[in-house]
């Protein structure tokens, strides 16, 4: 199975700069997309089926225009779950997550932390998330958790790591969330197989960061440790250009 993890920045926006040629090069299995910014009366739905994917899923935030997750899928789950069920983390449309025989994948993006409210709430929603995927893991042991965390975990994962230190997405206090939800049961699935730097998923818009390289590694495919061993690839798409992220992907036996 591939699985893609995409945050595209408004899916309408990515379409309109060739997402859906590129969905069909690509071919995953799953593709879960985060920051979709659209709801699905305002998505080519049909487009994308016959791009492929006739099993689409939309969890968008109450705010127009505003976050939300996707999962487009080539194969029938045998569940979709909308949310957490906690509110203060569902209004936003930030969890989906889609069950098949022997392996379930969420979709997630995690709050950004750019002013101090914000920060509040996506420390807030980190706690709550951690107790929540806790419960989770009894019920869904093989869990893959896909998405935009919104935190380099260590100083290989941006490109200045000095100057960025007070910065959130690698506050050490955030750093050390990721850590500890990693070290609760998951692996960095792309970190299992590259253990080399300048490997990134998010550049600024500003001052040609992407083409000097001058990212950030905050979008991660985090699976279960018990399914470590059937963890086939693991890489980072820099090539795919329809947001300011790029994609990431994982392939599982």
């Amino acid at each position: 199975m591939k699985i893609i993890s995409y945050n595209v920045n408004g899916i309408r926006a990515a379409i309109t700069k060739g997402f859906l040629d590129w969905l069909q090069q690509a071919n995953p299995d799953v593709i879960c997309l985060q920051e979709i910014k659209a709801t699905e009366d305002q998505i080519p739905v049909m487009e994308i089926q016959l791009a492929g994917y006739p099993y689409q899923y939309y969890f968008s935030a109450q705010k127009k225009g505003y976050s939300g997750v996707a999962i487009l899928s080539k194969i029938e789950p045998k569940n979709i779950v909308f949310g957490t069920g906690i509110e203060h983390m569902d209004f936003e449309g930030r969890n989906l997550r889609v069950d098949f025989d022997d392996v379930s994948v969420m979709s997630l993006y995690l709050p950004s932390g750019t002013n101090i409210d914000r920060l509040d709430h996506k420390f807030k929603y980190m706690d709550d998330f951690q107790i929540y995927v806790d419960n989770l893991k009894k019920e869904i042991p093989n869990l893959i958790i896909c998405g935009d965390y919104n935190i380099c975990h260590e100083a290989i994962d941006i490109h200045d790591p000095i100057r960025n230190k007070t910065v959130s997405g690698f506050l050490p206090e955030e750093r050390a969330w990721l850590d500890a939800f990693m070290k609760s049961g998951f692996v960095d699935t792309f970190r299992f197989f590259n253990k080399e730097p300048n490997h990134y998923s998010w550049w600024s818009y500003r001052a040609n960061a992407r083409e000097n390289n001058k990212g950030w590694r905050i979008d991660y495919c985090l699976a279960a440790e018990n399914m470590k061993e059937r963890l086939k690839r693991a890489v980072i798409l820099p090539e795919a250009k329809h947001s300011d992220h790029c994609p990431v992907l994982v392939e599982i036996d």
